[in-house]
């Protein structure tokens, strides 16, 4: 999930950047510093949102920065556990897929995307149920559950072996089947 935080910092602004305005400064190290890191807290920070700079900082004995407090809002990603989330599948492997889900790819293991049999297809690169089918491949659209997080080890896995999750198209097929039902019931009496 992304989420936008706010945190606060000290920035050390070096009397060659003296000509440039607080806020300039601020933002330019603050994205340096910030924008790319995994952190167990804040998770996969993908952006500085927007910086306050205090006016008035404060100088160290023998050292030439002028020290400022900032606070900054950042947009980070969030993997939790029992999540749903919608990517698209980007790369394939014998052992599994990996889905782009926000800023990270995550694990789909091969025992993980359906109830059924499945069977990696190297010839057209796809994943084959072999009683339903189904099929999955590069650019195929998912939606899944959160199973498994590590953002020390940079870790996502996830599964779609649940109903309505799995590709985009399983989905409506599922939703098609069981609307035929209702209607032969309805019609029945």
């Amino acid at each position: 999930m992304f989420y936008v935080v706010e945190i606060a910092d000290v920035i050390g602004v070096e009397p060659r950047d003296f000509g440039l305005t607080l806020k300039e400064i601020a933002f330019k190290k603050l994205s340096a510093l910030y924008e790319g890191l995994v952190d167990e807290q804040l998770g996969y920070v993908i952006s500085v949102l927007s910086v306050d700079v205090e006016d008035v900082g404060y100088m160290l004995p023998r050292d030439p920065n002028l020290y400022h407090r900032v606070k900054c809002r950042l947009l980070v990603f969030i993997p939790r556990i029992q999540e749903v989330v919608e990517g698209e599948v980007v790369e394939l492997t014998d052992f599994g897929a990996f889905v782009r889900i926000g800023p990270l790819d995550a694990l789909l293991h091969v025992s993980q995307i359906l109830d059924d049999f499945v069977n990696f297809d190297k010839k057209n690169a796809v994943f084959v149920g072999s009683q339903t089918g189904w099929k999955l491949g590069v650019g195929d659209k998912v939606r899944a559950r959160v199973v498994a997080v590590s953002l020390a080890g940079g870790k996502v896995g996830i599964t779609t072996r649940q109903p309505y999750l799995g590709n985009l198209e399983w989905i409506e097929e599922q939703k098609r089947r069981e609307r035929v039902p209702r209607a032969e019931k309805v019609a029945g009496g």
